[in-house]
């Protein structure tokens, strides 16, 4: 499964969206503009996407929400390293309440990871990010040995679909 990316303003992306119906597409709003994404086995209908390989999903996306995308560089020799660690650091967060869908991205032509997750509700992930269960899945109890395999700082952006 890969996901697509592209952005533009809110009209032009309905627009784009509406005209593809038959695909699996979600279209959301942020601070810095409107995004679409589109779920797919085939090619995307995008004329210049960000591309992903879907590692993980879990959940359906397009319930109205939040969606927060969790942006983490990661050099190439820390590839396999990132992917190991999170397969073997999963949280429970399919079992938070609020919790919509994750989608674990891998670039195809970048060197950022995107950890997608949507939620019912801001509350909601406030409460998923006060948990134990997301301390656990962060490491945050203590750093793991081995060389940065980070390119450079993680970054959050936030979206949100509206009901239409």
């Amino acid at each position: 499964m890969n996901l697509y990316m592209t952005a533009g303003t809110y009209d032009f992306l309905e627009k784009l969206a509406t005209k593809h119906a038959g695909e699996k597409m979600v279209l959301m709003s942020g601070e810095d503009g409107a995004i679409l994404l589109h779920e797919t086995e085939g090619k995307t209908v995008f004329a210049s996407p960000r591309k992903y390989e879907v590692l993980e999903a879990v959940g359906v996306l397009g319930r109205p929400g939040l969606v927060v995308m969790n942006n983490i560089p990661v050099t190439d020799e820390g590839r396999p390293v990132f992917e190991y660690r999170f397969k073997n650091h999963a949280g429970k967060i399919e079992y938070t309440p609020g919790f919509q869908a994750i989608r674990v991205l891998r670039p195809i032509r970048s060197n950022t990871y995107v950890i997608l997750t949507a939620w019912d509700d801001e509350l909601a992930f406030q409460r998923w990010k006060d948990s134990a269960d997301f301390g656990k899945s962060h490491g945050q109890s203590k750093p793991e040995p081995g060389p940065n395999i980070f390119s450079g700082q993680p970054y959050i952006t936030k979206y949100w679909i509206s009901e239409e």
